[in-house]
Protein backbone atom coordinates (compact mmCIF):
# COMPACT_ATOMS: atom_id res chain seq x y z
CA UNK A 1 0.00 0.00 0.00
CA UNK A 2 2.59 2.32 0.41
CA UNK A 3 4.30 2.11 -2.77
CA UNK A 4 1.11 3.13 -4.20
CA UNK A 5 0.37 6.11 -1.79
CA UNK A 6 4.00 6.92 -3.13
CA UNK A 7 3.17 6.18 -7.08
CA UNK A 8 -0.41 8.43 -6.26
CA UNK A 9 1.85 11.15 -4.57
CA UNK A 10 4.16 11.34 -7.46
CA UNK A 11 1.59 11.83 -10.09
CA UNK A 12 -0.42 14.21 -8.42
CA UNK A 13 2.74 16.70 -7.61
CA UNK A 14 4.15 15.84 -11.24
CA UNK A 15 0.64 17.01 -12.40
CA UNK A 16 0.38 19.84 -10.25
CA UNK A 17 3.98 21.14 -10.89
CA UNK A 18 3.30 20.62 -15.09
CA UNK A 19 -0.16 22.42 -14.78
CA UNK A 20 0.75 25.58 -12.68
CA UNK A 21 4.13 26.66 -14.61
CA UNK A 22 4.03 29.06 -17.20
CA UNK A 23 4.68 27.68 -20.49
CA UNK A 24 8.02 28.63 -20.67
CA UNK A 25 9.03 27.31 -18.06
CA UNK A 26 7.58 23.38 -18.30
CA UNK A 27 10.79 21.80 -19.46
CA UNK A 28 12.24 23.42 -16.46
CA UNK A 29 9.52 21.91 -14.31
CA UNK A 30 9.80 18.61 -15.47
CA UNK A 31 13.66 18.66 -14.96
CA UNK A 32 13.40 19.91 -11.11
CA UNK A 33 10.47 16.80 -10.66
CA UNK A 34 12.62 14.59 -11.73
CA UNK A 35 15.63 15.58 -9.89
CA UNK A 36 13.34 15.71 -6.92
CA UNK A 37 11.33 12.47 -7.37
CA UNK A 38 14.62 11.07 -7.90
CA UNK A 39 15.36 12.05 -4.07
CA UNK A 40 12.85 10.94 -2.33
CA UNK A 41 12.97 7.76 -3.87
CA UNK A 42 16.41 7.15 -3.19
CA UNK A 43 15.48 8.43 0.42
CA UNK A 44 13.03 5.84 0.08
CA UNK A 45 15.18 2.91 -1.34
CA UNK A 46 17.64 3.73 1.50
CA UNK A 47 14.72 3.58 4.33
CA UNK A 48 13.80 0.14 3.08
CA UNK A 49 17.27 -1.12 2.88
CA UNK A 50 17.98 0.01 6.80
CA UNK A 51 14.93 -1.99 7.40
CA UNK A 52 16.43 -5.36 6.46
CA UNK A 53 15.16 -5.23 3.00
CA UNK A 54 17.69 -6.26 0.54
CA UNK A 55 18.85 -4.59 -2.73
CA UNK A 56 17.24 -7.35 -5.17
CA UNK A 57 13.95 -6.94 -2.95
CA UNK A 58 13.96 -3.35 -2.91
CA UNK A 59 15.19 -2.59 -6.85
CA UNK A 60 11.87 -3.29 -8.54
CA UNK A 61 9.51 -1.33 -6.83
CA UNK A 62 11.62 1.81 -6.42
CA UNK A 63 11.90 1.22 -10.37
CA UNK A 64 8.32 1.66 -10.39
CA UNK A 65 8.24 4.12 -7.83
CA UNK A 66 10.71 6.60 -9.36
CA UNK A 67 9.64 5.67 -13.08
CA UNK A 68 5.80 6.10 -12.88
CA UNK A 69 5.59 9.63 -12.05
CA UNK A 70 8.66 10.52 -14.04
CA UNK A 71 7.44 9.28 -16.89
CA UNK A 72 3.74 10.61 -16.67
CA UNK A 73 5.68 14.12 -16.48
CA UNK A 74 7.62 14.19 -19.21
CA UNK A 75 4.86 12.50 -20.78
CA UNK A 76 2.45 15.00 -20.37
CA UNK A 77 5.85 17.31 -20.82
CA UNK A 78 5.57 16.28 -24.14
CA UNK A 79 1.56 16.21 -24.57
CA UNK A 80 0.90 20.02 -23.53
CA UNK A 81 4.11 21.16 -25.63
CA UNK A 82 2.26 20.42 -29.23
Amino acid sequence: MRTVIFIVVGLVVAAALLRWVPVPYRTWAAGVFTAGWFGVSAWNLRTGLSHGYTLAEELPIHVALFGIPVAMAWGVWWWLRR
